[in-house]
């Protein structure tokens, strides 16, 4: 996924992609040597070096070299919130999430992906980072769902309907991701999308904001 920020071309300053560029590779990188080497015998060095920058510069970017991997885990989330936001209030939000989501490309960058999520069965620090992502997107997905439809971010029916937008995103990834083998059955795109489907029913056509 690829995200959009303000402007006549609906595309990020070129200093905010390269960031978001670096963030990236640093993030791939880290998932890379978390996997050969594993999580404790990996530093940030090893991460900096691998990504062709300073461990000062990994540092600006990132507090842990666990939080490393975080891109690769928010990236896809952020930017759909960004496209729903922006989709007709009245659409169902289930049926603007499967559309955001197909327009956004879903399946960037797979398998690093897959890596992680399989890392963070065995690895608590990883999985830190894996829950904080989802509890972060949870408030963006309200702010997301209060921006189409006038109503509190955070009200309660708000807050739960995100919440279990946020699950079935967060299910879908790790239901494909611990496959024995990923290459069989649904793609991500396509666990994503019957995820979504499922919480139809929790996200009925809401009334247009008041004017």
């Amino acid at each position: 996924m690829t995200g959009r920020a303000g402007g006549a071309t609906g595309r990020p300053p070129l200093t905010e992609r390269r960031r978001a560029e670096t963030r990236r590779e640093i993030a791939e990188e880290a998932v890379r040597l978390f996997v050969a080497q594993g999580v404790a015998a990996t530093t940030a060095e090893d991460i900096a070096s691998a990504a062709g920058i300073s461990t000062r510069t990994l540092w600006r970017y990132f507090r842990s070299k666990e939080e490393c991997v975080r891109p690769l885990l928010t990236t896809g989330l952020e930017a759909l919130a960004r496209e729903v936001r922006d989709r007709n209030g009245a659409v169902p939000l289930a049926e603007s999430v499967l559309h955001a989501h197909h327009g956004e490309g879903a399946e960037q960058d797979p398998r690093a992906l897959r890596d992680l999520v399989r890392l963070c069965r065995d690895e608590p620090g990883l999985r830190a980072v894996w829950l904080e992502a989802h509890h972060d997107a949870e408030a963006e997905f309200a702010a997301m769902i209060a921006d189409r439809t006038g109503r509190p971010a955070d009200g309660l029916a708000v807050r739960v309907e995100a919440g279990v937008l946020n699950t079935a995103l967060r299910i879908a990834v790790e239901d494909w991701a611990l496959r024995p083998d990923p290459s069989e059955g649904p793609s991500l795109g396509d666990t994503v999308a019957a995820a979504v489907r499922l919480i139809a029913h929790v996200s009925a056509p809401t009334p247009p904001r008041p004017a």
